[in-house]
Order: structure tokens, then C-alpha cells, then sequence
């Protein structure tokens, strides 16, 4: 059954009718956990925005479990928990009461679950919304989007923010949310995030899905960005297949390589090396060097 269903879906601003998306279209199938990437400005939020009916489409339509998002919108989002890229409070007001408030959107006892994930996430709920971190806001929003159970969980940007600790924590939750049967749609634009988590990812590009796979695919497509500092570097001995974007600057060498990992490690050790640094490119970078 397939728990998000957008169909050329279209979104314009203004008179001037500035670019949202164009007709993007794709289904999240129950108990998934869906990825959404591209870089910043692509279209994430806006899409997400859209088919849980916060904003108007120009165009095209989505449905949430089988209902349409805008007639069905107050009866869908009873099964929804959001965590969006920004989070924004009524400041003047405690942790608690806040939460206590958006529990009270809910027709169920949430108290409970409220506690048990201020506990995971190491909230202080005494404290006053004005007095908090960045990060801190962003735990209140992650307790405050999963309190009721919800079997959709819509996640913008989530980890921002957010220590290394705590993320690992909080992508815990995550699996542990899914594993009881909830589906998750994430979207980000850290590609080792998406990694981690996502069965099958959605790439957007400009307002519009460029490609939808299952994540080993694109696991075993991906550039890796490597730097590769010595003495007496040629970038000429690395012109191998494979090997993209490849300049010199202040003694290291720094190329894209897609392929066989052993095969550019050989090529490597046979160099008089100082440092090595092998890592994901970020979206934009693959996007530039591998999409277009």
C-alpha cells in the first residue's frame, strides 16, 4: 500500500511565477523509510509543504494514506508527525507546556510517550522555549513530532543543530519508530545520512525528481572526493579511468573517483604519501560532477 502518493505535483510563486516545483511525482510505500535529497534551494521543503497541504499546489495532486491532502487534511495530519527544517515556539512558554499543548492536538493520552522521548533526547522540560539552544529547539521538535505515534513521519532537515551524540540517538528512535511500523519519509541534503537510513531515495534537482532508486544502487554509483597530499605529486599519475575534477593545489592533489576503491589504493601507495583523505562529496558536488 503506498503511504504517500504525489502526482505531478507543480508549485509557482507570484505573478512572476518564480519556480517552486514542476510536476514531481512519487510514492512511499507502507513501513519504508524514503529518502528525499537534492541540494539546498532544489524544492525538498516546498514538496513536503505541499502534500501535507501547509501550502496550495499550482498543480497536479497527493494523497496520504489513500485520502486526498486537502480535503482530508485535519483527519490526515491526526497520523502524521512533522519535523520541519526550522523550528519556531511560542517563546515565552515552558518546554513542558508546550508539549502538553501539541499533545492535546492528539485523541489519545500522550503522556507517557511525551516523557519517554524527553528522556531519550535529554530535554529539560522545566526550561523556557527562550532559553534554549539551537539544538535544544530542535529536540522539543523531534519529542513534539513523534509524541502521538504517528504512522507517517515526515522529517525536514532533521539533524541540524544537533551534536553528534544526539544524532546518533536520534536516528535510534528512528529505526525503532519504523520497526514498530511506522513509514518515514527524510529528506536531506547529507547524502551519508540518507545512506544510513533510506531503502529507496527520490533525487530532486531544480524543482524536479531527476532519478528514484533503491539505495545500493546509488551507494555503488557514488563518487568518492579524495585528497591525496606528498612529495613530488604529479596530478598526471592519477589520469586513470574514473577519475574526474582532478587539480592540483599547495602540494595535494584533489580528484572525484567512481569505481573500484583497490584500484585507486594501489595507485596511491605507489606515491610518496604525507595524508590521504577519502570522504562523500556533498550533493552539489555530485550533482555537478555526476548528474550533468
Amino acid at each position: 500500500m503506498s503511504i504517500i502518493e504525489v502526482n505531478n505535483l507543480s508549485k509557482y510563486y507570484g505573478r512572476a511565477k518564480a519556480r517552486g516545483i514542476v510536476d514531481v511525482s512519487f510514492s512511499v510505500e507502507e513501513g519504508e523509510i524514503f529518502g528525499f535529497i537534492g541540494p539546498n534551494g532544489a524544492g525538498k521543503s516546498t514538496t513536503i509543504r505541499l502534500f501535507l497541504s501547509l501550502i496550495y499546489p499550482s498543480s497536479g495532486t497527493a494523497k496520504i494514506f489513500g485520502q486526498d491532502c486537502i480535503q482530508f487534511g485535519p483527519e490526515i495530519r491526526q497520523e502524521i508527525g512533522y519535523l520541519p527544517s526550522e523550528v519556531f515556539y511560542y517563546e515565552g512558554m515552558k518546554v513542558l507546556d508546550l508539549l502538553k499543548y501539541s499533545a492535546s492536538f492528539y485523541k489519545k493520552d500522550c503522556t507517557k510517550r511525551l516523557h519517554e522521548l524527553a528522556d531519550i533526547m535529554e530535554l529539560d522540560m522545566t526550561r523556557r522555549i527562550d532559553d534554549l539552544s539551537y539544538g535544544n529547539k530542535k529536540k522539543v521538535g523531534i519529542v513534539q513530532g513523534l509524541l502521538h505515534q504517528p504512522k507517517l513521519i515526515v522529517l525536514d532537515e532533521p539533524t541540524s543543530g544537533l551534536d553528534p551524540l544526539m544524532q546518533r540517538k536520534f536516528f535510534n528512535l528512528i529505526r525503532e519508530e519504523n520497526e514498530r511500523g511506522a513509514t518515514i519519509f527524510f529528506s536531506s541534503h547529507i547524502l551519508g545520512e540518507v545512506q544510513k537510513m533510506c531503502s529507496r531515495v527520490a533525487i530532486i534537482k531544480e524543482g524536479s525528481i531527476i532519478n528514484i532508486q533503491d539505495i545500493k544502487t546509488l551507494q555503488k554509483d557514488n563518487y568518492k572526493k579524495i585528497t591525496v597530499a606528498g612529495n613530488g605529486l604529479d596530478e598526471k599519475q592519477f589520469e586513470v579511468a574514473g577519475v574526474s575534477n582532478l587539480e592540483q593545489e599547495n602540494g595535494a592533489v584533489n580528484f572525484f573517483f567512481r569505481g573500484d576503491i583497490n584500484l585507486i589504493m594501489r595507485l596511491i601507495s605507489q606515491q610518496e604519501v604525507v595524508d590521504v583523505t577519502i570522504e562523500e562529496p556533498t550533493l552539489e558536488e555530485i550533482f555537478m560532477h555526476y548528474y550533468e
